[in-house]
């Protein structure tokens, strides 16, 4: 799979503004896994995973408890995931994640995006097949050989491990991602993750460039100033 989870553009800017807006997403996301597996992250190891990153992401604390507060009152918004699919500059392809508490607002907004920049909004699984939906789990260690084995035993179904300096990055099914995480959590007490996500990872890459390229940049801006949206996804290949 190569360094592909590398290639998502980051979404995090520099503005107090745009700031507002991430904690926004991460208080969303939090509040749907609370909500859904628990709010204790011990028991929930998806919540667990989310807070790390958002602590990483430098997300105010207050940002975390009020949404897992308003988890454990069991009321408040009823989000749904929404996922979009299409074709972006120069044959691109995008994959779009959103919670939103109306589906046809968040598809109305996704839509102008795509024409707006004269891009091609697809049908559910019209570029997914291209993906592979992957859990993403990197950390220091120089062994990956015993990492392989702890993840067999705990029979995570392994799609790749790659070991570079002294990082190890495991790559596994999505729905294997608590067992993984599990399973690496078990054999290694001080463990730390660099990556704790779940991402899908372009088969193939393709390259956009000139005006393209500039477009590209809008549709996304765009999209990212989505508040319903939280990741996108897609196989362009980075520029050096």
């Amino acid at each position: 799979m190569g360094r592909a989870y590398q290639n998502r553009k980051d979404s995090m800017a520099k503005t107090s503004d745009a700031k507002a807006k991430v904690y926004s997403k991460y208080g969303r996301e939090i509040y749907v896994i609370a909500k859904a597996g628990g709010i204790d992250p011990d028991g929930n190891l998806s919540l667990r995973g989310l807070i790390d990153k958002a602590k990483k992401d430098q997300v105010p604390s207050h940002v975390i408890e009020k949404a897992i507060d308003k988890a454990k009152g069991g009321g408040g918004e009823d989000f749904e995931v929404a996922r979009y699919e299409g074709f972006g500059p120069g044959g691109c392809m995008v994959i779009i994640d959103c919670l939103t508490d109306n589906a046809t607002r968040t598809f109305n907004d996704v839509r102008v995006c795509f024409t707006k920049n004269n891009c091609k909004i697809g049908t559910q699984g019209s570029v997914s097949h291209m993906f592979d939906h992957a859990a993403i789990l990197a950390f220091k260690g120089d062994n990956d050989e015993a990492v392989l084995e702890a993840l067999m035993e705990a029979d995570v179904d392994v799609s790749d491990i790659e070991q570079e300096d002294d990082l190890i990055t495991v790559f596994a099914p999505n729905t294997d991602y608590a067992k993984a995480k599990q399973a690496l959590t078990q054999s290694n007490d001080n463990i730390s993750f660099e990556v704790d996500e779940i991402q899908f990872l372009p088969q193939n890459l393709t390259s956009v460039v000139g005006e393209d390229a500039e477009v590209l940049d809008k549709f996304l801006m765009m999209l990212n100033d989505l508040d319903d949206v939280q990741n996108i996804f897609h196989n362009v290949e980075p520029n050096n």
